[in-house]
């Protein structure tokens, strides 16, 4: 089992990993089939079904999708030309993808919200088509937006779940499905998580490449913190949140140096890091999935406690960190998940936690067994959270949630580093506990905004 640290952390765009991102990459992938096709399409389509349906407008699903259906992607998006593409759409009721021509997209006709019918495939389904003058479709695809912003057709979801998901095999040199594999290979062959992570990479790409690929993830992380503890203002989408991580980080500033500062201030420190950035992603700005948009301040959050806070730290190690928390992830998606709509936000912040909870114990000198503990530690205590976000935005409780996991994987990694690596919970029994917990969850808790704190407290 492969997957690229840069598959787990990668660039996009707010509030959503998959209800915004991964509606933008399937549109983007639509029009790809279209380009091939031998007859000329007229006009486009789409339904959004599950919980794209009831969360979408809260997650700008539909404007994701314009712009995805504009040929637009989330890495590569400009700001300003996604709001001209928008204009121009609500002018003229028409989209111009390159290659393409001109196509009939009527937003209030043709982009349909399906509260009826999920698809059976995954809680997050959509269904895109090209139609003919008389407004016939002459071309459709299903697609299947599985978290993180990993977008599946229905055949590749159909042929995933055909696979044998304790499958290793793969053409790398530790090709790990399970903690307990990782294990053994890190003690057969003496080597770290991180190194044997990279070892892996290296396949595929180049030191250089690696290296500069790793600099530019936390480089997007550390911009999009920055931006978010320098920029207030109301979040979007009629809660009139406003955006605290500027005026709590200017308090914690102000406050260094005093003699009488409590220890536990730490913690507001982190959660300060954390809220900056899910403050930025609810307000649609550039963040790095980590591994979802959901849950993109709780890795950054350790990472910059870990450099500003912790004696000795050093950026030198960061490719360690990343290397290792994507290693955790990486096992999380293949045998569970991290999606929210699949298994509720232990699929997304708890997956995060156990992740910033492995880097951090990394790089403060963990062996690979005090590694996987902490990242079983930082799961374990976020099974079963629901994913119930008020009035369908990615700000209650979203936004503090990070920060909370941020406390919770430095919290873990300090109790695993305290201990030999031994313990009763094995991470792949974690891992497999949060995937039924997820089964076997309410419908309504899984990113519905039908049930939990979405029900409970008023959103207008």
């Amino acid at each position: 089992m492969f997957l690229s640290v840069f598959d787990l952390f990668k660039l996009g765009v707010g509030p959503s990993s998959s209800h915004t991102m991964g509606p933008m990459i399937a549109a983007a992938r639509f029009l790809d089939l279209l380009r091939v096709q031998p007859f000329r399409a007229h006009g486009l389509r789409a339904s959004l079904h599950g919980s794209l349906a009831f969360t979408g407008k809260g997650h700008a699903t539909d404007r994701a999708v314009i712009l995805g259906l504009a040929g637009l992607t989330p890495a590569a998006m400009d700001p300003d030309t996604a709001e001209r593409v928008l204009e121009e759409n609500r002018r003229d009721r028409l989209l111009t993808p390159p290659g393409l021509g001109p196509l009939a997209f009527d937003p209030d006709r043709d982009l349909r919200f399906d509260y009826d019918r999920s698809l059976p495939g995954h809680a997050n389904g959509m269904t895109v088509s090209a139609t003919d003058a008389q407004g016939d479709v002459i071309l459709q695809q299903v697609y299947y937006s599985i978290g993180g912003g990993f977008v599946l057709t229905e055949e590749e979801l159909a042929l995933r779940a055909g696979q044998d998901r304790s499958d290793a095999s793969s053409s790398v040199p530790f090709p790990f499905a399970t903690a307990a594999e990782m294990l053994d290979m890190a003690e057969r062959s003496g080597k770290s998580i991180a190194r044997m992570k990279e070892a892996n990479e290296l396949c595929f790409r180049s030191n250089a490449e690696l290296s500069d690929g790793l600099t530019r993830i936390w480089t997007a992380m550390r911009d999009c913190m920055d931006r978010g503890l320098a920029t207030e203002g109301i979040l979007p989408g009629g809660l009139n949140v406003r955006r605290r991580a500027p005026g709590i980080h200017a308090k914690l500033i102000a406050e260094r140096g005093l003699n009488m500062t409590a220890p536990y201030v730490v913690n507001d420190w982190m959660s300060t890091y954390a809220m900056a950035v899910n403050e930025e992603n609810a307000a649609g700005g550039q963040v790095v999935t980590a591994p979802t948009n959901g849950a993109a301040g709780t890795v950054p959050a350790v990472i910059r406690y870990w450099l500003d806070h912790v004696p000795g730290a050093s950026e030198r190690a960061l490719p360690d960190f990343l290397l290792t928390a994507a290693a955790v992830g990486g096992l999380i998606k293949h045998n569970a998940s991290i999606s929210g709509a699949e298994c509720g936000c232990q699929a997304e912040v708890g997956s995060a936690s156990a992740m910033a909870a492995a880097g951090l114990a990394a790089v403060l000198g963990g062996t690979p067994r005090q590694i996987e503990n902490a990242a079983e530690i930082a799961l374990e205590h976020h099974l079963g959270m629901t994913c119930d976000p008020v009035r369908g935005l990615v700000q209650v409780p979203c936004i503090e949630r990070n920060g909370l996991g941020a406390i919770k994987a430095v919290a873990a990694a300090s109790l695993a580093l305290r201990g030999d690596g031994s313990h009763i919970v094995p991470l792949d029994a974690a891992i497999e506990t949060m995937r039924q917990t997820g089964r076997d969850m309410s419908e309504k808790y899984k990113e519905t905004s039908l049930g939990g704190l979405a029900v409970n407290v008023p959103n207008c």
